[in-house]
């Protein structure tokens, strides 16, 4: 492999990495101007039993996310294959959600991995179709914190675009 070769590789994998990260970013905000640019607009998201537009998936899914108090996705091992202008992606996500209901608010956290297929177009990597696999799951009353002893102090929060501090 040659120097360029090495070189655009590099690029490529970062390029993919900026893309799923992206993602959390729009997902944790309800950005879903953010979110869908991460996708083609013949993607596909298969959360569930069938794929489905990744666009018509990510709108449907904000809409639902605006009624948590709030997510956190982590993402970690990152594998990608490089195959000129497409690429696979294996990659690990924790995603922390904290929902509001009749017995108060519940923890739901999630370990998965996002099994994508990526494509480059004029330059530019994004997502041509995703398959979410769950691997484990954990659902607690919630014990967290906000307006006591050092938790009181850190009143920079995270919250939903606009509020959050990024979008400031």
């Amino acid at each position: 492999m040659s120097d360029q070769d090495t070189l655009r590789a590099v690029a490529d994998r970062l390029a993919i990495a900026e893309v799923l990260t992206l993602y959390s970013r729009g997902i944790d905000r309800c950005d879903l101007e953010t979110l869908t640019a991460t996708f083609w607009p013949d993607a596909t998201a298969q959360y569930g039993a069938e794929p489905q537009n990744a666009h018509d998936w990510a709108a449907a899914t904000v809409a639902a996310l605006k009624g948590m108090e709030r997510t956190f996705h982590s993402l970690s091992n990152m594998i990608i294959a490089l195959d000129g202008d497409l690429a696979t992606a294996e990659t690990y996500c924790t995603a922390y959600h904290e929902v509001r209901g009749p017995g108060g608010l519940t923890e739901m956290v999630v370990g998965g991995r996002y099994l994508d297929t990526l494509q480059k177009r004029g330059g530019v990597w994004r997502i041509l179709g995703r398959l979410y696999v769950m691997d484990w799951n954990r659902n607690v009353p919630s014990t967290s914190q906000w307006d006591q002893g050092l938790y009181a102090t850190l009143v920079n929060r995270g919250a939903r675009k606009p509020d959050d501090p990024f979008y400031r």
